[in-house]
């Protein structure tokens, strides 16, 4: 079921997370210059509107479009989604998820009907109108049938956060978001929940907390910074490289797994994560775009011009209510970091007692190694940074020819040899690419399996 949860999210965030950079752009050209940013510009202002509620949900549609049915997939997806925006007066970023894949879908169900009918000669005739007559259809259809149904939905949905908002309800979210992240769900939450609505909200009001919600650094710091003081072996070792690329380089997967070792600090990330959105509430704070990655830079680049304030507190106050809780939990609930090596044990049991046959893995222990990969969710963050560490381990080590790339776990190129991933996400990447061999670590940072697999590239590739 988790796994189920991962890929539909992926899915939800994958359409997104391609864009951000158009988002960012959006973000920028409100922050500055609406009636209230920092450089109030009429003339400029003119971009908002049309990038928020044309551009950015096409291209929404066309990403969600390609993944199902490459670029004829996402050429429909387009055409389709064009139903939905015409007929709102709202951002249609819903809309687009839904309409965009399903459209391609639908052509792609198109094509496998066509296959091995079509006389030839005719190839691109047909080709080319079909996405016209079938994305005109799907339009018109997407205009009648889709745009009520997410009207309907942004009406629950406004109805459900202006009942949290009235009641002073918000932080109770972390109750869910935080366990959420640390399950490798804080792209699908970020992207392809919290950002739609955000955008919406940002049409209306100029700024959102629902970007916050997620991207705040604040109690991820304060665990890191707690295992800084009190945490054990390896773990407290490697925690003051993790805050630096936590807080800053708003690669939130790193303190994963330090939760993932004590399970208990999830008490201080919600807690955390609850004091900062009750701070964000008081104080009005609100981003004018997604912040992405998580970065405390990207946090105040993307901060409406009246939020410094209340988001630096709020960062600060999440901090440090997330460390004070984590203290005593560590001091008095520690777990000793063999306990790393006794999970890995029994990973490796699980996957014998499956079927993995040893003959297999020797087999493969003798191959000459091209090409590694080190994959994360959203193949992004953690992944980026992974492969980083691995490369400068390889030449380090004077190994030539092998290539090392970071991907989405649910993508792995078929040509790679051996993935690198966290173990929360070794099923996916067992399914993703069966043939790879797999490495799964604990720590991003400070993994002793880094090492192992340098001495077994020694052995094979010299």
């Amino acid at each position: 079921m988790k796994e189920k949860v991962q890929k539909f999210g992926r899915f939800l965030s994958g359409m997104v997370m391609p864009n951000i950079g158009a988002f960012i752009a959006w973000g920028l050209i409100t922050a500055l210059f609406m009636e209230t940013g920092w450089c109030p510009n009429e003339k400029f202002a003119l971009f908002i509107t049309p990038m928020s509620q044309v551009m950015l949900p096409l291209l929404i549609a066309y990403t969600g479009g390609e993944v199902v049915a490459g670029k004829r997939g996402g050429v429909i997806g387009v055409i389709a989604t064009m139903g939905v925006i015409v007929a709102s007066d709202t951002p249609m970023f819903i809309g687009a998820m839904i309409v965009g894949p399903l459209s391609a879908w639908i052509l792609k169900k198109f094509d496998m009907l066509m296959e091995n009918r079509i006389k030839p000669g005719f190839e691109m005739l047909v080709n080319n109108f079909s996405i016209g007559i079938i994305g005109a259809v799907l339009a018109i259809l997407a205009m009648i049938g889709i745009t009520p149904l997410v009207n309907g939905l942004n009406l629950v949905m406004s109805a459900c956060v202006g009942f949290l908002v009235d009641h002073s309800l918000l932080p109770l979210t972390s109750v869910f978001i935080e366990p959420a992240k640390v399950l490798f769900l804080n792209n699908a939450i970020n992207h392809g929940i919290l950002s739609p609505m955000g955008i919406q909200q940002v049409e209306e009001t100029g700024k959102s907390i629902f970007f916050l919600l997620e991207a705040n650094p604040g109690p991820g710091l304060g665990i890191l910074l707690a295992y800084c003081i009190a945490g054990k072996g390896n773990a407290k070792s490697s925690a003051p490289g993790a805050v630096i690329i936590h807080f800053f380089g708003g690669i939130h997967e790193i303190y994963f797994p330090y939760i993932l070792m004590n399970p208990l600090l999830l008490v201080a990330a919600i807690a955390g994560g609850a004091t900062g959105v009750l701070i964000f509430s008081i104080f009005g704070v609100g981003l004018t775009s997604p912040a992405s990655p998580g970065s405390i830079i990207a946090l105040l680049m993307m901060a409406e011009r009246h939020s410094y304030l209340g988001l630096i507190l709020g960062v600060i106050a999440s901090a440090s209510v997330s460390f004070l809780i984590g203290i005593p939990i560590l001091k008095f609930m520690g777990k000793d970091t063999t306990l790393e090596e006794a999970q890995q044990k029994k990973d490796a049991m699980k996957r014998e007692a499956k079927g993995i046959q040893q003959e297999a893995a020797q087999t493969a222990a003798g191959q000459r190694i091209n090409k590694i990969a080190f994959a994360c969710d959203a193949g992004m963050g953690s992944s980026a940074m992974g492969a980083s560490v691995l490369k400068k381990k390889i030449q380090a080590a004077g190994l030539s020819g092998i290539e090392v790339i970071h991907t989405p776990v649910s993508s792995i190129p078929s040509d790679v040899q051996i993935v690198v991933t966290h173990q929360e996400l070794g099923e996916r990447a067992a399914h993703s690419n069966p043939d790879a061999e797999l490495i799964l670590i604990t720590n991003f940072l400070a993994a002793p399996e880094y090492d192992a697999l340098i001495e077994n590239l020694k052995e094979r590739n010299q």
